[in-house]
């Protein structure tokens, strides 16, 4: 227990920023129901275009905005596959995925990119796990802010209803292709800032970084929604639901390898957990349905 104890700071630093992650998987899978797998890619991408720009001299500020800028362009590449060709979502994302992996192969020039921290200013490191959290926190709470004016606009709302009711939403001369377009933009940019972050935080970028983050998103988003659905209603409270999910993922992956699991099995690990938190509602519905229905009986 005292290890597990020890690791918890880490554990919440490294949840809250695959909970930034997991809010750009909101934006696609809940918002714009869209079932995007881009990120797997983009979040290597993220990483990738970081160490790269701060290597070359930039500073991480600069280096986490053409981060985000680099994601932005993955999920438009996406987004256009989707909407001018006609490819279903997930073949969209999964064919932007596969050309991400050479992409940034092409960037880091190699599998594996360190970055130290002792010779780069990074600005989330797991080496200062206290400063990592305050950045991290601010970076998540800013961009919940951000999220929460844009989409009470009327772009917002547009996007909103596309992934409401896309035949209404054409029926009242919302250009949904562009709608979807913008969403996935968005959403693969903040999956890229996340993986610039993570790649601050863990001192690296690898092309296999973002492997299994979709999985890892959708747990996030899944946790946030059954353990905070009932009493977070807001949209801004929504999003920091998804965020508080990542950080409870991290946390229960934490204790469980703190028990001795072996981590070769923290990926079949992960899928249970996005399995039991995805069926929960399920259940709990049927539950309430067979409980009405007897109730009916007896009266």
């Amino acid at each position: 227990m005292g290890s597990f104890i020890n690791a918890l700071p880490g554990a919440i630093g490294q949840g809250l920023i695959w909970g930034i992650m997991a809010i750009g998987v909101y934006i696609t899978f809940r918002v714009l129901d869209f079932a995007d797998l881009t990120v797997d890619g983009t979040l290597a991408t993220g990483g990738s275009v970081l160490v790269m720009a701060m290597l070359g001299g930039m500073n991480a500020y600069a280096a986490l905005a053409v981060a985000f800028l680099a994601g932005c362009a993955a999920g438009l590449v996406t987004g256009i596959l989707n909407t001018a060709f006609g490819i279903p979502p997930i073949l969209a994302g999964i064919l932007t995925q596969l050309a991400l992996y050479s992409i940034n192969l092409r960037i880091l020039g190699k599998s594996n990119q360190a970055l130290s921290v002792y010779k780069y200013n990074v600005i989330a490191s797991m080496t200062n796990v206290t400063k990592a959290l305050i950045v991290c926190a601010i970076f998540a709470v800013v961009i919940i802010l951000i999220l929460y004016w844009f989409f009470d606009t009327e772009l917002g709302h547009s996007i909103r209803a596309t992934g409401s009711n896309g035949n209404m939403a054409r029926a009242n001369g919302i250009n949904i292709g562009f709608m979807k377009v913008l969403a996935l933009v968005l959403s693969n940019g903040l999956v890229a800032l996340a993986g610039g972050l993570l790649a601050q935080y863990q001192g690296f970028a690898d092309v296999n970084m973002g492997r299994g983050a979709i999985v890892v998103g959708l747990a996030a988003v899944i946790i946030g929604e059954v353990i905070f659905g009932k009493i977070f209603k807001n949209f801004a409270l929504r999003l920091l639901a998804v965020a508080l999910g990542g950080i409870i993922y991290y946390i229960v992956m934490q204790f469980v390898i703190s028990l001795g699991l072996n981590t070769d099995d923290l990926k079949l690990l992960t899928a249970a957990i996005v399995a039991i938190f995805l069926g929960i509602p399920y259940l709990k519905d049927r539950y309430t349905q067979k409980h009405i229905k007897n109730k009916g009986v007896k009266d």
